[in-house]
């Protein structure tokens, strides 16, 4: 389940502000008179108000982060109102606001979506059926995303329809330079091995690029998925990227034990797919032939730890406060080892 806490110190909202711009905005929406922050997530801030007339959500960057697509909130909501249209499984998007003088920073608003969120430690963990099930409403909805194409002219402005591959390889790889703080000689062997193996574009659909478990609300029964958040990275790109983004958040049982411990989601409990198994699936459901896994995997691998990365520079540059932070350095010099060694092996398997 999700959980909240009291806003973190330096990350507070002002309430008098918000409501009196969610007034003038129409007072569709508000007032407010708490807010507590939700635990998860690292990347951009996630708040809970609640107030006499209901909940809501509040999204925004956090303080000292880099302007860029994946703090650009405003984008995000954008993105959800065009979602939301098109009836994909989104939380309604409620009121947005690109006015430092109110809160400080970006923001938008959207509907709470009550449900499940399986995200690490678990009170009671899934029976190995419910997990097998779990999987498989994961992979319907990744590939139901991924039927939605450029002919919305709405879908087709999130981005361009070619050399997505080499934008995203080079992309990650600059955003790792530009964020380093250490050496990392494994991360710097994974862009350098990506560089020289990029396939070709398989298609241009529109992409989550950070699908996972985390991201995504089930109803209380856990049997389908209600809703998918953080689309703040969403643009129009290759499917078979997105689905190794998802890889390289699949962690599992004979995977080294530091990996496990990261704590990247739930797939090591007992009855989920393999790696293997979630790719065979994806391609499957997708109408896709067989294609190799091993880039993609790597890929979502490296881009997972420049996220880590980025994270931790601010941390280390004390834009960021959030004691979970402090680690993501081992993590980084972690998830390089794992994209080094799965190179070395040729394979996606532990």
């Amino acid at each position: 389940m999700t959980e909240t806490r009291p806003v973190r110190e330096g990350e507070e909202i002002d309430l008098r502000a918000l409501n009196a711009f969610l007034a003038e905005d129409g007072g569709r929406v508000g007032p407010f008179n708490s807010v507590e922050q939700f635990r998860g997530g690292f990347s951009n801030l996630t708040y809970l108000l609640t107030g006499e007339r209901g909940e809501a959500v509040l999204r925004c960057p956090p303080r000292g982060a880099r302007t860029g697509t994946a703090h650009d909130v405003i984008r995000e909501w954008r993105i959800l109102t065009v979602l939301h249209a098109h009836g994909v499984a989104v939380p309604r998007p409620l009121s947005a606001c690109e006015d430092l003088a109110v809160i400080r920073t970006p923001f938008y608003l959207m509907e709470r979506m009550e449900g499940v969120i399986l995200r690490e430690p678990l009170a009671t963990a899934p029976a190995p059926d419910a997990m097998r099930r779990l999987d498989e409403a994961l992979l319907e909805t990744l590939v139901s995303i991924h039927r939605i194409g450029p002919a919305d002219a709405a879908i087709a402005a999130l981005g361009r329809t070619d050399g997505y591959v080499d934008r995203q390889v080079s992309g990650w790889t600059r955003r790792w330079q530009a964020s380093r703080t250490d050496e990392v000689p494994s991360i710097d062997h994974a862009a350098a091995w990506l560089a020289a193996h990029k396939p070709a574009q398989s298609s241009a659909v529109l992409v989550h690029n950070d699908f996972k478990f985390d991201n995504l609300v089930f109803d209380p029964t856990a049997t389908h998925v209600r809703a998918v958040l953080d689309w703040e990275m969403a643009t129009l790109g290759d499917p078979l990227l997105d689905a190794g983004t998802t890889l390289g958040y699949w962690v599992e049982p004979d995977d080294p034990p530091a990996l496990r411990a990261l704590g990247l989601g739930v797939t090591a409990l007992e009855g989920n797919f393999t790696r293997r198994e979630l790719w065979t699936g994806y391609l499957e459901r997708s109408g896709r032939g067989p294609v190799d896994p091993l880039f993609y995997y790597v890929h979502g691998v490296f881009k997972i730890a420049v996220i880590a990365q980025q994270i931790y520079a601010r941390f280390r540059t004390g834009h960021a406060t959030d004691d979970r932070f402090a680690r993501l350095g081992e993590v980084v010099h972690l998830l390089g080892g794992v994209a080094l060694r799965a190179i070395e092996r040729g394979t996606i398997d532990p």
